[in-house]
């Protein structure tokens, strides 16, 4: 998505540790028409793919995710990072690492909400290491629902994950990819 890739060149910024801010259009200020054009695009890409449920995981890849479920007609779920008293019952659950914050988090979706009947979309904003996805790919695979694929709005290319699960057979799709980045420099995969 041409449009991404301007979006970070003129607002992003590349911060130490292979860090890319995006929150003034993407994480912390969402740009709702730009949402909007994201949300398009994701559908068009899976468009015939019979997605049945969008699956995310709380908090930055929840804007994402529900304006791609406006866009395709789906319900959205997203796995919270903590269990909490509003989640009863019996429970989907895994461990996954943050990059971002160095933390483990038991993620949790209710039984009620994944089912072996959903054919299920990943969407997130980033995909660098790739634990959140595996995360919510193990989600599914408790679930018995089937995996679609993946849209994500950011892939940094550079850590190979998006690679190996391509490698896997699964769909992967960045609406921008980027192979490399340094403080004043971003490049985009070809």
């Amino acid at each position: 998505m041409k449009l991404m890739e301007e979006k970070i060149l003129r607002e992003g910024k590349v911060l130490p540790g292979d860090i890319l801010k995006v929150g003034s259009f993407l994480n912390q200020n969402i740009d709702t028409e730009f949402l909007g054009q994201m949300a398009e695009e994701i559908s068009h890409l899976f468009e015939g793919k019979g997605v049945t449920k969008i699956l995310t995981i709380e908090a930055s890849g929840i804007a994402i995710a529900a304006a791609a479920g406006m866009s395709m007609g789906v319900p959205v779920l997203f796995a919270k990072k903590h269990r909490t008293s509003n989640v009863d019952g019996s429970v989907y659950s895994t461990v996954v690492h943050s990059f971002t914050h160095d933390e483990d988090y038991h993620v949790v979706v209710s039984r009620d909400y994944l089912t072996a009947d959903d054919r299920v979309l990943l969407v997130d904003d980033f995909l660098a290491s790739g634990n959140a996805l595996r995360g919510l790919m193990a989600l599914c695979e408790q679930a018995g629902a089937e995996l679609v694929g993946v849209a994500v709005a950011v892939e940094k290319c550079f850590s190979g994950a998006g690679d190996m699960l391509r490698a896997r057979g699964i769909q992967v799709e960045a609406l921008a990819a980027i192979e490399s980045m340094t403080e004043g420099s971003i490049v985009f995969r070809a």
